[in-house]
């Protein structure tokens, strides 16, 4: 089943913030606290919302603007079947919560009025018109719905009970026999209680899910080469070869030379940043020809039947004494997209060059001032459990070209983590269950939410050490963002800066639920491996030995 990652932000009226902000407190009311309490109100969500894994309500509040609230959630299946249990759940309650915020200026104006009115009217419509998609997003243990999850989760339970034997009963049956027959005997055991082990195993993520995610990369990547060679394409036409070459040689000589002289970096950050751009593309050479391949075809068939029927146009309004044939088209525009290509060696420099001419004038906020309220919050309600939550809201650069690569980067990162962390993890990162970036306002703002396991500063080290290359590009675009080098190097390896600066971000989440607060992403991982090979008929010495490591 798919799931989904979304948000819905909505201006607050400043008058009723505090209003607002009680009204989200009020549906924890009851809620135990400790690490070993059991949240009735959660307990609700969790029967009428069946379908949920995470959900947040918070509100941001900053000098710069009106307060914001912001529900995030991450679920199985459709919008609008999420919208209609979640009114099932909490639809009066949310009414009131949609009362303290702004009515919108657009369209959705009119809806804003009724669903607010005295009259029962159905609020879920006006959630799904307001709901903001992520401009790059991450689902960690991606194509397990939370029943399998939390199915797993008991079996797992039962496993270790059946292994541990009943206290007092002496040594275990499984201790000293051989691998297969473990499986087998427990295999007998646990099928009594969990039938559906004999069912036909249910594929995390189908062969045709998998294409898509690569066709989406690669149609992304020949989009991008297609108009970065745009003007090269023009200039073919235009220009005879050698011209053209000799120009195009002549400016990316030019422009290379002067990024080169700009490329020094900064002072010790203290984390190595061993990321190697030429490196990656080496190691990608396979899919980087598949997309220059690709790029060629695809440009060819999509502007030569274009120029083609142009041709007819032109002759039609006797501009040109002849129609032009299919095949001379095809060739001409073929050579003319190989030729443009070529432009990228001046236009992909030129465009470096004019980022690092930006980049070195940026300002960033090395030791911001944090609300010590709002800090002391957050560490009140985080670590009672294996998971936490964290929100930040910040205020976008200005600027054509920046807006045009994060903009463009965010949506290629999505389309590259979509594709390649089909694992359960992000990369060698193990503690992000979702994640997701999201701009605001006209993109004069930028929403993150993560759901993650441990601490806030395990998190970011883990971010600062291992993924600090996509966080750069994520984030290189806010306002007092530590400084950042040709949109990937440095930024987030200054580790002390960059988590002064997320503290500053950050607002409590001031409702916070998890269907299954107490597995961690490598757990929930390990039980699907262990339910995984439970639920194979008979496994070899070799593959039986490899399952019961994770016993």
């Amino acid at each position: 089943m798919r799931q989904t990652t979304l948000c819905v932000p909505l201006e607050v009226k400043p008058e009723s913030c505090s209003r607002l902000t009680a009204l989200l407190e009020e549906l924890r009311v009851g809620e135990e606290t400790g690490p070993r309490a059991v949240p009735q109100k959660y307990a609700a969500l969790a029967r009428e919302v069946p379908t949920l894994h995470f959900m947040s309500m918070s509100v941001f509040t900053s000098a710069a603007y009106d307060p914001i609230f912001v529900m995030e959630a991450n679920f199985d299946g459709s919008p609008s079947v999420f919208w209609g249990q979640m009114e099932a759940a909490f639809g009066e309650r949310l009414r009131s919560v949609l009362r303290c915020c702004k009515r919108p200026l657009d369209e959705d104006g009119p809806l804003y009025d009724s669903v607010t009115s005295q009259e029962p009217v159905p609020i879920a419509p006006y959630f799904e018109a307001r709901t903001q998609k992520p401009s790059a997003f991450h689902q960690g243990n991606r194509g397990l719905t939370r029943d399998r999850i939390l199915r797993e989760a008991r079996l797992f339970d039962a496993v270790r009970a059946e292994l541990d034997g009943p206290v007092g009963a002496g040594p275990s049956p499984y201790r000293g026999i051989e691998p297969v027959a473990v499986h087998a005997r427990l295999k007998q055991q646990m099928v009594t209680e969990h039938p559906w082990l004999n069912e036909p195993w249910e594929k995390r993520l189908t062969f045709g899910e998998r294409i898509r995610d690569f066709v989406r990369l690669l149609a992304f990547a020949v989009l991008l080469l297609l108009v970065l060679s745009a003007p090269g394409i023009v200039l073919s036409v235009m220009l005879p070869p050698w011209h053209y070459l000799a120009a195009i040689l002549i400016v990316a000589m030019a422009a290379v030379a002067i990024v080169f002289s700009k490329r020094k970096p900064l002072g010790d950050t203290g984390v190595a940043d061993d990321f190697s751009l030429l490196g990656f593309l080496a190691r990608s050479w396979l899919l980087i020809a598949g997309i220059l391949l690709a790029y060629v075809v695809v440009a060819t068939v999509v502007l030569a039947p274009v120029v083609w029927g142009l041709g007819y146009v032109l002759e039609f309004v006797r501009l040109v004494g002849h129609a032009p044939d299919l095949q001379t088209v095809f060739a001409a525009i073929a050579r003319a997209v190989l030729l443009g290509f070529l432009s990228l060696a001046a236009t992909v420099p030129f465009l470096v060059l004019w980022l690092r001419y930006i980049e070195r004038r940026d300002s960033s906020h090395d030791a911001p001032e944090a609300n010590e309220h709002l800090l002391r919050e957050m560490i009140r309600r985080e670590d009672w459990i294996v998971q936490n939550h964290m929100g930040s809201l910040v205020l976008v650069k200005p600027g054509v070209l920046r807006t045009l690569l994060v903009r463009v980067g965010h949506l290629g990162l999505g389309l590259l983590v979509r594709a390649k962390a089909t694992n359960g993890y992000l990369g060698n990162m193990r503690t992000i269950h979702f994640a997701h970036w999201a701009f605001l306002n006209n993109g004069s703002r930028l929403l993150f939410f993560s759901n993650f396991d441990h601490s806030w500063d395990s998190y970011l080290d883990d971010f600062i050490e291992k993924a600090h290359t996509g966080l750069t590009m994520a984030w290189t675009c806010s306002v007092g963002f530590p400084a950042t080098r040709f949109l990937i190097y440095d930024g987030a390896t200054q580790g002390r800066q960059f988590k002064n600066w997320g503290l500053a971000t950050r607002t409590v989440s001031r409702f916070w639920y998890s269907a299954y607060p107490q597995l961690a992403v490598n757990q929930i991982e390990r039980n699907t491996r262990i339910a995984s090979g439970l639920a194979a008929q008979a496994l070899t010495d070799k593959e039986a030995r490899e399952w019961m490591r994770d016993l």
